[in-house]
């Protein structure tokens, strides 16, 4: 049976009508994608907190086309099996237990490889989705059973579990950076352009700052780091084969915001 889908843009809030699969009990998937990865969670539906989280280092690679659907469903799909695995190999545990027998079973909904619901926020979903909305949900219903499915930009999923439904503002630093903000009337950006416009402050546009403050160092040019220069070279190498180990890789910006780290300590020291 096809998903449903629901685009979010920018919040959504969607109520579970009465006998609809993600009832309690029901397993729902929690995926986060990032510029440094993709972070998956598995829950039940009104139980607080995760059953079972996991991460995949590698960003989600984006192309002519968008946000790369396959590559996604590569990293999701094993990830989410490994968590329902793990979340059954846990509830048989539970289940031979005293307590678990004096609680009850889980609902009928939480049955073994089945997920009612997906909630995905992706980095650059509002520009660069299309293909996320296409292909995930009957790719999710095919291979998981799941039945409904919210696709987001990630400041929204961000929003969402800092704020809920309430008026509010959230900063979502990370590899970029956006400023998202609403009365429940009006929704306001700033931000979250991306490393080439914007996301100022982010881990890619500190990462960049630094990398730049250390090619200065090495050209004899103001505004040099000679204390950057030498990580840049612990790290990558020598400072003119930089362009060419950076410019080819699809993943620029968790490359950038990988030298975050660097800066910070360079600036400590």
């Amino acid at each position: 049976m096809a998903a449903s889908v629901t685009h979010a843009g920018p919040a959504v809030t969607h109520a579970v009508p009465a006998g609809d699969p993600a009832g309690p009990g029901a397993y729902v998937l929690g995926v986060d994608s990032g510029g440094s990865g993709l972070r998956v969670a598995l829950g039940r539906v009104g139980e607080p907190g995760p059953l079972a989280t996991t991460v995949c280092a590698a960003p989600v690679r984006t192309g002519p086309g968008g946000i790369d659907a396959d590559h996604l469903l590569d990293q999701l799909l094993p990830a989410a099996r490994g968590l329902l695995d793990r979340a059954s190999a846990a509830a048989s545990t539970e289940a031979r237990s005293e307590d678990a027998r004096a609680h009850g079973a889980p609902a009928d909904g939480a049955s073994a490889g089945a997920v009612a619901a997906a909630a995905i926020g992706a980095a650059g979903m509002a520009t660069l989705g299309d293909r996320l909305r296409a292909e995930l949900p009957g790719a999710l219903a095919d291979a998981l059973g799941v039945r409904r499915v919210a696709l987001a930009a990630d400041a929204v999923t961000a929003y969402a579990g800092a704020v809920g439904q309430r008026p509010g503002a959230v900063v979502a630093g990370g590899t970029g950076m956006i400023a998202l903000g609403t009365d429940l009337k009006e929704w306001h950006r700033a931000d979250g352009w991306g490393h080439l416009l914007g996301d100022s402050g982010g881990g890619a546009w500190i990462g960049r700052a630094g990398l730049d403050a250390a090619m200065r160092a090495h050209d004899g040019r103001r505004g040099g780091s000679a204390a950057l220069l030498d990580r840049l070279r612990a790290v990558f190498g020598p400072a003119e084969e930089l362009p060419g180990l950076l410019y080819p890789r699809s993943d620029r910006p968790a490359v950038l915001a990988s030298f975050a780290p660097e800066v910070a300590a360079c600036a400590g020291a």
